[in-house]
């Protein structure tokens, strides 16, 4: 069914427009996420204006440094150095060798390329090559982070396409690197690794200062509008934070250089990262069920990702999230709850004698087909308001058929997973435990 079939009176519901329930397939358009903005905050009761609007200012401020910091480096530059090589996602930079390889001269130049590449800010770009060559004065601190498929009003269509995802969560960047440094650390005794030191630390004030008031982060900060300014579960954005952070205020092993007042806002920052993820846990007729893929920070409401990202129940994202509270060591009473409920939901959702196949390869594309003793698997979202899955593509329709979805998209995202079936694995153990 085409979109432009459709004859709607849409009603606007936590980021989609949501079409009369007569049509089969085509069950909404996406709405963009919307930015942190001065006239937003000025709209919150008068006792939660303050800490927001400092937080916005502080953004303002930071991105103000970042930029005057590169265009002091390019003063009297003959050229500009081109954008750094891309090299897949920050997982590339090496966090599971055993402790003496750290000390290498291998590891330390990784650890010098790390270095190079941080912000004045404290953070790092994504899908940066951490293993070859350092950063140049002058040259970005980013690569060619624009995505290759942007079209009018198109919800990655950045602010400045000279500053995007300049440091970011997004892929695993920085907090790996932060990961990273701290092993480093430990390697390096002494002056050897003073810089690694120094520049873990920044890393740290730099997730301290992109923190919301309310506890969550946003996909990047500074803050670059859209969908980036939401709280960010996506890539673990949110929990893979908490556990640096947490990491950091254990001040043994690895971390035991970490100052004694740095230690303590870590672990206030952590906790309040708990309070955010409790706090953003979709209630859907009066039970709890998951979360979603990223919430507006002021309002908490699911919003929408990229075009083919809808305001959804997501459930990777929870699922990981999930993974994370069963890992806390003394669970309160409120986690327990929030865990128990979000595992009911995901053995209600999951689907079998249904299997995810196809590819590029094939004439058909990705899709689902019967199979018997296929599954569990489950779709990628569901809706918010019927609890079925639901599908988005590049032109920011939405669908309860994945096979409506243009083969592109079809071919390009996991629309379908087991992944949920390890936080299952794992309740059954932790909570007899």
């Amino acid at each position: 069914m085409r979109f432009s079939r459709v004859i709607p009176v849409l009603l606007l519901v936590l980021g989609v427009a949501v079409l009369p329930q007569l049509q089969a397939t085509l069950v909404g358009v996406s709405e963009p996420a919307p930015s942190l903005t001065a006239a937003r905050i000025a709209r919150l009761p008068a006792s939660q204006r303050a800490v927001w609007s400092a937080y916005l200012e502080r953004s303002q401020q930071q991105e103000m440094r970042d930029r005057a910091s590169l265009a002091a480096e390019r003063k009297g530059l003959a050229a500009i150095p081109p954008l750094p090589r891309e090299q897949g996602n920050a997982r590339s930079i090496p966090l599971d060798r055993d402790t003496a390889w750290y000390a290498t001269a291998e590891a330390r130049h990784i650890g010098d390329v790390v270095v190079s590449f941080q912000t004045p800010g404290g953070g790092w770009s994504k899908n940066l090559d951490m293993a070859t060559t350092a950063r140049l004065p002058g040259q970005g601190y980013t690569t060619d982070n624009l995505s290759k498929h942007l079209g009018p009003d198109d919800f990655d269509t950045p602010r400045d396409p000279n500053w995007n995802y300049v440091s970011t969560l997004d892929n695993d960047a920085t907090n790996t690197q932060i990961h990273f440094l701290a092993r480093l650390s430990a390697g390096n005794p002494g002056a050897a690794g003073d810089a690694y030191r120094a520049s873990y630390i920044g890393g740290i004030r730099y997730l301290l200062a992109a923190q919301f008031p309310n506890g969550g982060w946003p996909q990047v900060w500074p803050l670059e509008g859209g969908y980036h300014d939401a709280i960010t579960f996506n890539d673990n954005a949110v929990t893979e934070t908490a556990i640096v952070l947490t990491n950091a205020a254990s001040g043994t092993g690895d971390y035991a250089f970490v100052p004694a007042e740095l230690r303590r806002q870590a672990s206030a920052a952590a906790a309040h990262a708990l309070e955010c993820i409790l706090a953003t846990q979709i209630v859907v007729q009066g039970k709890r069920t998951l979360w979603g893929q990223q919430d507006d920070a002021l309002t908490l409401a699911p919003v929408s990702g990229r075009n083919y990202e809808p305001a959804a129940i997501a459930t990777g994202e929870s699922s990981d999230i999930l993974l994370y509270l069963m890992s806390l060591a003394h669970p309160s009473k409120a986690v327990v709850e929030a865990v128990r409920s979000g595992v009911e939901y995901l053995k209600s959702t999951a689907i079998y004698g249904q299997q995810w196949t196809g590819g590029w390869g094939s004439s058909e594309g990705r899709h689902l087909v019967a199979k018997a003793g296929a599954g569990p698997i489950w779709p990628r979202y569901i809706s918010l308001t019927t609890g079925k899955p639901i599908f988005g593509d590049r032109d920011k329709t939405i669908h309860d058929d994945v096979n409506e979805l243009s083969q592109e998209r079809r071919n390009g995202y996991a629309w379908y997973s087991g992944g949920p079936q390890l936080a299952i694995d794992k309740f059954a153990g932790w909570a007899a435990r």
